[in-house]
């Protein structure tokens, strides 16, 4: 019937399932065609009946043969072998720059789409951080296989692991004070359900992260945008809103903040401790892009020993996007708080993700990944700034790392028009209202780095930003000639 390439490094099994798939869809065997037996085409191949077994099961779940009992495997009909995907739920046009629909088009990752303002790395940056011989040997290190258990508050040798990356960064912290979760959009969650009622007021950083403010809105709490400047907090905007509102909660970024790519100065994170301790005001540090800063950055967590801060990061964007793993660090106080909300909402994560995640860090894996990581964002970055230049987008301050570039364009540019028309020419831009809490108009563009180094974005922006500028000359053109004749 055919042969196995014994030399591949594509497991026999994926071989028997590959060359069926071609023989059905070529029609070599045609619809309500038999197979061979289990038994018999191991015996032809030379292979384990276990072998085949895996492919014929692979192939009955995808529905391109079926199981007659012990007529046999027989060919599926043309329907059922062609049966498409159902067609994914989209939201409507019209709520194009609404949050959930950015998140969405950020990670449906749809063909020939460039994601120039995406919150994500592209998948081949991340492809060397978890090897598979470290899920395997996760999964053989694991107490019981895929049936092993995970404790609420997460493997105590990981949130180990955890602590001493903390303590690396200058957070004193033991493991009793970790709480592992799904990442940094689950930490804020849990942080919601744990600490606010609605009715409360809560300040958030404008602008800041577009999730969690809608978020934040669904548990009926008051929002306070504070502006962020380059330096950190508006500590004028800051003071005063804590003497008005007396707010229960200040969510903020310290190390390379999304969507500006600024960092705190220690000036200012020391100015917010004193007010925060002052008001009585409950802080929530988000640290999800810090591993991509070289180096040491002041942390609130580091200058209050954990003392009225709760922190919280990922490794969702620079490891795995695939496991989904973060981390929040607090007082046991509090965390059993957290705990508690962890318990309601998900129960555990997964044993196998701790597991996976713990033999990375043992390996010393992460801290490799991360110099490659950053060496590589140092580059992308540096060409994206320099092509986006050219193309005619503005950067007053530009962060000294990580991910993004926050660009304004020309003065005359309708900032609506333009990203309605780049999406229908398959790039997605994020236009700066979206990460705004007042959802204020302003002239801002979050560019992803690894995306928009792509001459692609910086040759539709020449275009663009070009024709708009000649229409605007000839027509203070023809007005120069109107009042010359005048």
């Amino acid at each position: 019937m055919f042969s196995l390439d014994r030399t591949s490094p594509i497991a026999l099994s994926q071989q028997i399932e590959n060359r069926f798939r071609e023989m059905i869809e070529s029609r070599a065997l045609p619809a309500g065609a038999k197979l061979m037996s289990i038994r018999q085409l191991a015996t032809q191949l030379g292979v384990s009946t276990n072998t085949v077994v895996v492919a014929y099961d692979r192939l009955v779940a995808a529905g391109v043969i079926s199981s007659h009992g012990t007529a046999g495997f027989f060919v599926s009909s043309v329907h059922d072998a062609t049966h498409a995907m159902p067609d994914d739920i989209t939201l409507e046009a019209g709520d194009e720059q609404e949050p959930v629909w950015l998140a969405q088009q950020s990670n449906d990752q749809r063909a020939g789409v460039l994601l120039a303002s995406s919150g994500a790395l592209p998948p081949t940056w991340l492809q060397d951080a978890v090897p598979a011989s470290i899920v395997q040997r996760a999964l053989a290190n694991s107490s019981a296989g895929m049936a092993s258990r995970c404790p609420p508050q997460g493997l105590p040798e990981l949130r180990e692991q955890i602590a001493m990356l903390m303590r690396g960064i200058g957070v004193p912290i033991d493991a009793g004070k970790l709480l592992t979760c799904f990442g940094g959009t689950h930490a804020i969650d849990l942080i919601c359900r744990s600490f606010l009622q609605p009715g409360d007021t809560v300040l958030v950083e404008d602008p800041g992260y577009f999730l969690m403010f809608s978020k934040l809105l669904q548990y009926g709490v008051r929002l306070i945008p504070i502006t962020r400047r380059p330096d950190g907090l508006d500590l004028h905007e800051l003071e005063d809103a804590c003497k008005l509102h007396r707010p229960r909660l200040l969510f903020v970024q310290t190390a390379l903040h999304s969507p500006t790519g600024w960092s705190s100065s220690a000036a200012n994170l020391h100015k917010i401790l004193m007010l925060a301790k002052q008001y009585g005001v409950l802080i929530a540090e988000d640290d999800v892009h810090g591993h991509f800063l070289p180096g040491h950055a002041t942390r609130l967590a580091a200058l209050s020993s954990l003392d009225g801060v709760i922190y919280y990061s990922s490794f969702c964007k620079a490891m795995s996007p695939a496991m989904r793993m973060g981390y929040i660090a607090a007082e046991p106080a509090l965390l059993k708080i957290l705990l508690r909300a962890k318990i309601y909402s998900i129960l555990t994560t997964p044993a196998l993700n701790e597991f996976v995640l713990l033999e990375v860090l043992k390996a010393g894996n992460w801290r490799k990944h991360l110099d490659r990581l950053q060496r590589k964002m140092t580059v992308a970055r540096n060409q994206s700034l320099r092509q986006l230049t050219e193309a005619g987008i503005r950067f007053e301050h530009v962060g000294e790392a990580g991910m993004f570039l926050w660009g304004t364009l020309p003065d005359g540019i309708d900032i609506d028009v333009l990203v309605q028309d780049a999406f229908r020419h398959k790039i997605l831009l994020m236009r700066g209202a979206a990460f705004s809490a007042s959802d204020a108009s302003n002239r801002y563009i979050r560019f992803n780095i690894a995306f928009s180094q792509q001459p692609r974005l910086s040759e539709y922006l020449k275009e663009r930003l070009g024709a708009i500028k000649a229409a605007q000359s000839l027509i203070e053109q023809g007005r120069g000639k109107i009042s010359s004749t005048t």
